[in-house]
């Protein structure tokens, strides 16, 4: 089969696609009973993809839950494959609250604006750019590249990464290694050396279901077994509590990194210290000292006049690598005996901030940003590679992006006016493109 290589470059067309990306809606709200989104972003990617060349496969986990995977076959087959994934689904915005409508996927300012920007639609394009190219190219990389587009990240990849791990690990076979999202980013603690932020490890999630049950009545007359007022009790104790603080491997090795930079020592006795001089990183860095637990939703009552007999929350816990156990057990303590609970749980992911693509990564980065350092951190939210990790797959956040130093990158993830730069997505593609031929 002949293919036209053609002109256009990766970096020529990462805005494009990653525009054009954002203009479909896969918002996804979590209702596990409402029908995917995905599908027509899905059926995007898979003929951005057949158009060039690759051979893809589609898969749906549910009606509209659309899952695109497509490998390029690399020289040496007894090399374990290189999965390099991204999620299609969005959370939900509100145009209202917006500077420009969110699905626009409008360039402006410099930026490409629009729910997805930076969580994920704008590491898609670039994985999707590189991709075309090396096919126009018929570029043959050291190894299989496995590139896998997916949906329901958002609320936890049931129907995504999680199902096609249980329901289709063939589409996987031979991946030992894989990159994905929220690490390979920029930060700047003196405003001239940059330090790019290579995710090796993420907190496990839990999202518990908490009920109390009393004895309903009258809201005229007295109570001593209301359920709202149990759960209240206990949801306040819940938000007051401060689990452990521990200093794990991949935080110890950031602090004492950026200590390493800014020539600022670094206390190992007082690590709060070192994450407050962070700026607004301080928020990402701080939530991985200890576990986490936030109330989300609270449900109770229908009427104003009656003491219902049944109250319910969510709470979304975070746990440290290795703190399963002990978290379970001082949660249970707090609540006390009267809230029951059900969860559903996500692990934690970890590995160690070495070998051969780590260094392939740093080769990769400072051949376009000369000077600057890679440095490992925890994630405090979740991925994919909590699904892929599964199959045995080591996992690691990169999706490089040079950042302007004022940006407050983090305060994008979910935020108002999400947006990328068109030069860090231009920065992103060429370094991607350097990494996935050397790896």
């Amino acid at each position: 089969m002949s293919i036209d290589v053609g002109t256009t470059s990766a970096v020529s067309e990462v805005v494009t696609l990653a525009s054009e990306l954002i203009a479909i809606d896969t918002s996804n709200t979590g209702d596990p009973n409402a029908l995917g989104t995905e599908r027509a972003a899905a059926e995007y990617v898979a003929a951005k993809l057949a158009e060039v060349g690759y051979e893809t496969t589609y898969v749906e986990s549910g009606a509209g839950r659309g899952n695109v995977v497509a490998r390029l076959a690399g020289a040496d087959p007894s090399r374990g494959a290189l999965l390099v994934h991204g999620h299609l689904d969005v959370v939900p915005a509100d145009a209202s609250e917006w500077s420009v409508h969110p699905f626009s996927g409008e360039v402006k300012d410099g930026y490409v604006w629009g729910r997805g920007a930076v969580d994920m639609k704008g590491m898609v394009a670039m994985t999707l750019a590189v991709a075309r190219q090396f096919k126009r190219e018929q570029f043959v990389p050291p190894r299989d590249l496995l590139f896998a587009f997916v949906s329901d990240e958002e609320a936890g990849g049931f129907h995504g990464a999680r199902w096609l791990v249980d329901n289709r690990p063939e589409l996987f076979e031979g991946a030992t290694e894989a990159i994905s999202e929220v690490g390979g980013f920029s930060v700047s603690f003196d405003g001239r050396t940059r330090a790019y932020l290579l995710e090796t490890a993420e907190k496990g999630v839990m999202w518990l279901r908490l009920k109390t049950t009393g004895t309903a009545g009258h809201g005229s007359m007295l109570h001593d077994d209301n359920a709202v007022a149990k759960l209240a009790a206990a949801i306040t104790r819940l938000q007051a509590h401060r689990f452990p603080l521990v200093l794990t491997d991949p935080v110890r090795e950031f602090l004492e990194g950026v200590a390493d930079l800014t020539g600022v020592p670094f206390d190992e006795t007082d690590p709060e210290a070192a994450v407050a001089r962070l700026g607004n990183l301080s928020r990402l860095i701080g939530a991985t000292l200890r576990d986490t637990a936030n109330v989300t939703m609270f449900e109770a009552g229908y009427k104003a006049n009656v003491v219902p007999s049944l109250a319910r929350a969510t709470v979304d816990a975070r746990i440290l690598p290795g703190r399963e156990q002990e978290f379970e057990a001082e949660l249970a303590e707090i609540l006390g005996p009267d809230v029951e609970r059900e969860w559903d749980s996500l692990p934690p992911v970890r590995t160690t901030f070495d070998g051969s693509l780590v260094d392939a990564m740093a080769l990769a980065i400072g051949a376009e940003d000369p000077g600057a350092r890679l440095l490992p951190y925890m994630l405090s939210a979740g991925t994919d590679a909590k699904s892929f990790q599964r199959l045995g797959i080591r996992h690691f956040g990169f999706a490089p992006l040079k950042l302007p130093p004022e940006l407050d990158f983090t305060a994008l993830f979910h935020g108002v006016d999400e947006r990328v730069p068109v030069e860090a997505l231009e920065f992103g593609t060429r370094v991607l493109d350097r990494f996935l031929r050397s790896c």
